[in-house]
């Protein structure tokens, strides 16, 4: 097992877009998350996308809160979905999804949707439909893709998860004491079965990628673990694959750019109650001072 530290990020560099002058070089990024009672997830995977150097981003939500996306990220092209009865994105608006995707370099979905049976359906058609993009399957997403998982395998390992213990424990059909006696065994076994990489969440985050090679980060802190900031990591990574970065090192990079983000945060408003909407504005210095080997405390 690999630990992430910014030498082995240095060894192991990002895409380098300093002198591409078109934002497409950078990627197109479509995010599809929240619903009616979590719109914010929607704008924190938004953020987090585009703070990792995407180029371009599209957003797929509920169209009660599409127009206020709109105005709170302007960067954005908003798409706004018929709703379900319980608040969900409508897989009826499936055909315009597809065509978004299938136009787009990665795809995330899940953060903030609560309705299970309208993210399975969603999720599903996607997989199957629209074969171009690299994928991250965050949240609900994940959890309700068991019934189908082979259809996972049909996108030849261009499929990122990014559960925490308990959705992992979900999926695997077991408890999440389990999963937190063992995760490495868990993400090893989640990838074995999902043909794809898995980055499982915790204090320490496991990621394992369908040929065995596993990576672990111990870089984060107790102000990560906050409401909203699962989403951010899930789009830092939707960003970073848009760019051109392969899974393996979009899910080592997001996950360290992700804790060290919490530990700048953390000096300078304490341990607790910085906010997840913080996080992403981190990031594009954490990139610069790796470039340039600025020091970084492991």
């Amino acid at each position: 097992m690999k630990k992430i530290t910014p030498d082995y990020l240095r060894q192991h560099p990002l895409p380098d877009h300093r002198e591409a002058n078109d934002k497409q070089q950078r990627g197109r990024v479509l995010v599809i998350a929240g619903s009616v009672e979590i719109p914010g997830a929607a704008l924190l995977a938004s953020l987090g996308a585009l703070r990792a150097g995407a180029g371009l981003l599209q957003v797929a939500t509920c169209q009660s809160s599409a127009p206020h996306l709109r105005m709170a990220m302007p960067e954005a092209l908003v798409v706004g979905c018929s709703e379900t009865h319980n608040g969900g994105i409508d897989p009826s608006f499936l055909p315009r999804i597809i065509e978004l995707a299938s136009g787009c370099d990665s795809v995330l979905l899940g953060p903030g949707m609560v309705d299970g049976d309208a993210v399975a359906a969603v999720t599903r058609a996607l997989l199957k439909e629209a074969r171009g993009p690299c994928y991250v399957l965050d949240a609900s997403a994940f959890v309700h893709v068991r019934p189908f998982v082979e259809d996972l395998k049909i996108q030849k390992g261009r499929v990122v998860v990014t559960p925490h213990s308990g959705e992992m424990a979900k999926f695997l059909g077991i408890t999440r004491k389990e999963v937190d006696l063992d995760p490495l065994a868990a993400a090893k076994e989640a990838s074995s079965l999902i043909g794809g990489v898995v980055a499982l969440k915790g204090a320490v985050t496991h990621i394992v990628s369908p040929s065995g090679e596993s990576w672990l980060c111990d870089h984060g802190c107790v102000g990560l673990a906050t409401s909203g900031s699962g989403d951010t990591l899930a789009g830092i990574l939707a960003g970073l694959l848009a760019r051109g970065t392969l899974p393996e090192p979009a899910s080592y990079w997001s996950t360290y750019l992700h804790a060290e983000a919490g530990q700048r945060l953390a000096i300078r408003h304490g341990s607790v109650g910085f906010l997840a909407r913080e996080i992403p504005g981190e990031v594009p210095r954490i990139m610069e001072d790796l470039l340039h080997g600025a020091a970084i405390s492991e």
